[in-house]
């Protein structure tokens, strides 16, 4: 069969290599790839960024049996939605169900409203109120706290601060200097957890 692997990171390249070593795989596209992967796989760079209809008129003409997407801005815009829309096989989650990584606060949201364990927290869109409960913090936060980009932020939106300052300094940049865009318009504020990461 014929897979098309969405994204150009070293995800998509361990999916591509693994996908390679299948019988049952005859060739791979990649869209839009990089250089470790063209070894692996056919590159395809002519798709418009985040064009849904573009990447799955691509697919029918390829006659792509599977497409596997790796990051998480394509889940999140819907392109699984589309493609199934479309009768084309992919994998990855609905756009609904892409929210619980691309929104934090709706996933913390969702483990509150389910019962599952997590982090004591508190949302804010405005850096005064979020400033405001740093100066009165509840009992069930102590320092380090976590303040959080609610959208996606390229792995880079999540600051450990282990004082007030920090804490303050991490949300005025979110909230008033904008510097992680329109994901960091809402932040999370939440109690650091010690442990493994999972």
């Amino acid at each position: 069969m014929k897979v098309l692997v969405i994204g150009s990171g070293a995800r998509e390249h361990a999916l591509v290599w693994k996908l390679k070593q299948s019988s049952q795989v005859s060739d791979i596209y990649c869209a839009p790839g990089n250089g470790g992967i063209s070894a692996l796989a056919k590159l395809v760079t002519d798709l418009p960024e985040n064009d849904w209809t573009a990447y799955s008129a691509f697919a029918k003409k390829q006659n792509i049996s599977l497409t596997v997407v790796g990051p998480e801005v394509p889940l999140a815009a819907g392109i699984t939605d589309h493609f199934r829309a479309q009768g084309l096989k992919i994998f990855g989650p609905a756009k609904a169900a892409a929210q619980l990584e691309a929104s934090k606060s709706f996933a913390k949201s969702f483990m509150q409203k389910h019962g599952l364990p997590t982090a004591a927290y508190r949302v804010f869109k405005s850096y005064d109120e979020a400033r405001g409960f740093l100066n009165r913090l509840p009992s069930e936060f102590a320092y380090p706290i976590v303040v959080k980009a609610d959208g996606l932020a390229g792995g880079k939106g999540v600051s450990v601060c282990a004082s007030p300052k920090q804490a303050e300094e991490s949300l005025k940049s979110m909230l008033v200097q904008k510097v992680f865009g329109a994901a960091g318009e809402t932040v999370v504020v939440e109690e650091g957890l010690a442990g493994r990461e999972l």
